[in-house]
């Protein structure tokens, strides 16, 4: 293992580690709060510009559309210009696109704005979780990745409390719901001044000289706090090669090489079958319940409920990540998301409705939550968010294909056809993580890359000064000007 990996292995969880999570979970929190406030803002602009059924689906589809190309840009750029300048630009992107939104006059350009936010946000949060489980130690790091997803359940509870308040309320109550919603532009002023680059990160790129100086001042502020560090231990694991530069066609093409095409399928395919599913339940669930004659999912107790039941969802998915591992957790819940499905589509009434649908949304949003820790964890730190962004894309064209799906589903099969098609690919893509997919609870980063990833071993790496093990290339010692201002970003 590198000195650097091995000296953020062995830091004790503190405060350090907290606000990195709170940090990204603001992120995440104002992600859910946009995504899901469209569903708020869809019924008054549809009426205020007289929307036909076409250009509805086009502005209920354009956040998606964003999210879809944002994430996957987002996450091969990261991987090539770094994860702090990603998350900067993504935020600052989704902030005015959101505001300005609130404020045209016209459904083109809400359409084309929406889309934009969503660009931002997907360019946003596929970065986040890589980023920080590149600083989290192997102990924490489950918990900390699920519970970090965690932090959008808040956002949607609050878009169910705007949406019923503040646009119910004024006359102009929609421009101020998308006014709210880009409030994270404040956040950005202290992410700015707060966020180091990932040392990981810089080290798989060589610049191993930037990546120490921000090591040292994470070490410093602990110190600094009276925590006294244990000894890195730099024999556990062996450094994998830092990888060659590729560009960002050439890291698409690495998650697809051989030594890494069956973690990406499974990848891929988790996220298509978890996206799949809770779009199909949560986006016809309601109506079809009301073509049956149940009308509770239109009531704001039942809103409330199903977005309330996420909490628990998220962070109970969190802790287990650390207790039966990842991909457990992730099967786990979306079996139990299945039967909750099946429970759900024998319910008659509101009661039982209201139990299946919490039971619904407890265990959909949980696999979410093993389904955000697990993805950073199986590919290597040179493509960590090429194939995290990849994936999170790919989930998208099932978030997407299935509100279609359903359309064509129902008439043909009815309400228990859609609920079994729905099930089936739940049911399927749990099989294909429990069976494919790598085990990754308990072990460093670079363990997993180089035992299950089949990367290479480097050569041992000299002793520097200070006793840290370095191997400093040309490229590494010209970084050394670039230290000083990397370390004061933290």
């Amino acid at each position: 293992m590198s000195s650097i990996a091995a000296r953020l292995e062995r830091l004790p969880l503190s405060g350090f580690h907290r606000k990195l999570l709170v940090i990204g979970g603001l992120g995440y929190m104002f992600d859910g709060l946009d995504s899901s406030s469209l569903a708020f803002l869809l019924p008054v602009v549809s009426k205020l510009w007289h929307l036909s059924s076409v250009q509805i689906g086009l502005v209920a589809s354009s956040t998606y559309m964003g999210y879809f190309f944002g994430a996957f840009l987002s996450g091969v750029l990261a991987d090539i210009i770094g994860r702090r300048r990603i998350m900067m630009s993504a935020l600052s992107i989704y902030c005015v696109a959101s505001f300005a939104s609130g404020m045209v006059n016209d459904w083109h350009a809400f359409f084309a704005l929406r889309i934009l936010a969503g660009f931002g946000s997907g360019a946003e949060a596929v970065v986040i979780a890589p980023f920080l489980a590149e600083f989290i130690p192997r102990r924490y790091r489950g918990m900390f990745c699920g519970a970090l997803v965690g932090f959008m359940s808040f956002g949607y509870v609050t878009s169910s409390i705007l949406g019923y308040t503040v646009i119910g309320k004024f006359p102009d109550g929609w421009r101020y719901m998308a006014v709210i919603t880009s409030l994270p532009v404040v956040m950005l002023l202290w992410w700015r001044k707060t966020l180091p680059e990932s040392p990981r990160w810089l080290e798989a790129q060589g610049r191993v000289r930037e990546a120490l100086s921000i090591v040292e001042t994470v070490e410093a502020w602990f110190a600094k706090q009276g925590i006294a560090l244990p000894e890195a231990s730099l024999s556990e694991t062996p450094l994998a090669v830092p990888a060659k530069p590729r560009g960002a066609l050439g890291n698409v093409a690495a998650i697809w090489s051989r030594k890494l095409a069956r973690t990406t399928a499974v990848s891929w395919l988790m996220w298509f079958s978890v996206a799949f599913a809770y779009y199909s339940f949560f986006s016809w669930i309601p109506s079809l319940l009301v073509k049956e004659g149940l009308t509770i999912t239109k009531s704001f107790g039942y809103s409330i409920a199903i977005y309330g039941a996420q909490i628990p969802g998220y962070f109970t998915a969190a802790w287990l990540n650390e207790k039966i591992g990842r991909k457990r957790v992730v099967a786990s819940y979306m079996l139990l998301g299945g039967v909750a499905a099946i429970a759900l589509a024998f319910s008659h009434t509101a009661t039982q409705i209201m139990i299946a649908g919490i039971c619904l949304s407890f265990f959909m949003n949980g696999a979410f939550a093993g389904v955000y820790a697990y993805t950073p964890e199986i590919f290597p730190t040179a493509v960590r968010t090429t194939g995290t962004g990849s994936s999170s894309s790919f989930g998208r064209i099932g978030s997407v294909s299935a509100p279609i799906l359903v359309g064509f589903v129902y008439p043909a099969a009815g309400f228990l056809g859609v609920f079994g098609m729905t099930t089936a690919v739940l049911v399927a893509g749990a099989c294909v993580v429990l069976v494919f997919g790598i085990e990754t609870r308990g072990r460093s980063l670079e363990e997993i890359e180089t035992q299950e990833l089949g990367a290479r071993a480097a050569p041992s790496p000299l002793p520097s000064r200070d006793g840290a093990c370095v191997a400093e290339s040309e490229q590494q010692a010209a970084s050394r000007g670039r230290a000083g201002a990397a370390a004061k970003q933290f």
